[in-house]
This record gives C-alpha cells, structure tokens and sequence, in this order.
C-alpha cells in the first residue's frame, strides 16, 4: 500500500514541476539578470572612480592632451545642425 502512496506522490510532484517550470525558469532568469546588473554597476562605478581621478589629474597637469580641438568640420558640423533642428522644432510644437 505504501509503494502505491509513494507513486501517486511522485507523480504530483512530477506534474506541479512541469507546470510551475516557467514560473522557476523565470525566477531563476530574473535572479541572474539582477546578479549581472548588480556586477556591471560595480564596474562602472569603478570605472568612473577612476575617470574622475585620471581626468582630475590631466586637468591639473595637462598631462593628457585628449580633450578635442573645437572645430565644425563633417559630422561634428552635421551633429550640430540636426540638434538645433530638433530643439527648433520641439519649441515649436510646444507653442502651439
């Protein structure tokens, strides 16, 4: 009697994992996207720690010679004319 107990159990068991699959695949993907998240913002911090220190010392010394000369030519020049563009055009369909 205790094996037929036994193998209906096991059964339900097995059927309440096959249908609550989706919902654990989806806990344990949400799990992993926050752990990869959490790890990229460390990273990031990091690398930011250290831009602001680099960039603080450059600027002090003028060490590193990376910041752009200011000149419009190609992109920079189309760049600059798309953004006035759109900022004309954003004010004017706020005024109407």
């Amino acid at each position: 009697m205790t094996t037929k107990a036994s193998s209906n159990s096991s059964v339900l068991v097995l059927i309440l994992l096959i249908i609550t699959f989706p919902f654990w695949i989806g806990i344990l993907g949400g799990v992993i996207g926050l752990v990869a998240g959490v790890f990229g913002a460390v990273i990031g911090i990091i690398g930011a720690v250290f831009g602001a220190i680099f960039g603080a010392i450059g600027a002090v010394f003028g060490i590193f010679d990376w910041f752009p000369s200011i000149h419009l030519s190609g992109f920079r020049f189309f760049l600059v004319v798309a953004i006035i563009f759109a900022v004309v055009m954003m004010s004017r369909s706020k005024k109407k």
